[in-house]
């Protein structure tokens, strides 16, 4: 069986569909008239609707004139929030590294003492259960 080739079909052609559908054009018309699938017409539609136009873009790693650098991407607003965040983050990281150091070092108090009571001949730390 030979292997069927899909068509690839580019970002304006996409848009251009997508655009018809959201005026009201009639889905299965458009889809005749174009000769592209109709489940796919409602896959443009839906990436456009989560992301825009750059959703559109085919399936694939991008090409370097499609790229855009991560950092032209984050609005300035967005920047200063995440590092407040992290901020905050770090903060809360150095108050458990307080208590987990607390925690431990009562610990190794509370096993010492025990661990003296236990010896030879002196009588364990608590009192048995037995009445």
């Amino acid at each position: 069986m030979p292997k069927r080739r899909s068509r690839v079909f580019s970002r304006g052609f996409k848009l251009a569909a997508v655009r018809r559908m959201m005026a009201g054009e009639n889905v299965s018309a458009l889809s005749r008239e174009l000769q592209v699938l109709r489940k796919d017409l409602y896959y443009w539609r839906s990436r456009f609707r989560a992301g825009g136009p750059e959703a559109l873009r085919g399936k694939g790693r991008p090409r370097k004139a499609d790229a855009i650098p991560m950092k032209a991407k984050e609005p300035p607003g967005d920047v200063e929030a995440a590092r407040e965040h992290i901020a905050e983050l770090e903060r809360k990281i150095g108050q458990q590294q307080v208590e987990l150091d607390f925690f431990r070092q009562a610990l190794r108090r509370f096993e010492g003492a025990r661990q003296r009571k236990a010896e030879p001949g002196v009588p364990p730390s608590t009192r048995s259960s037995k009445r």
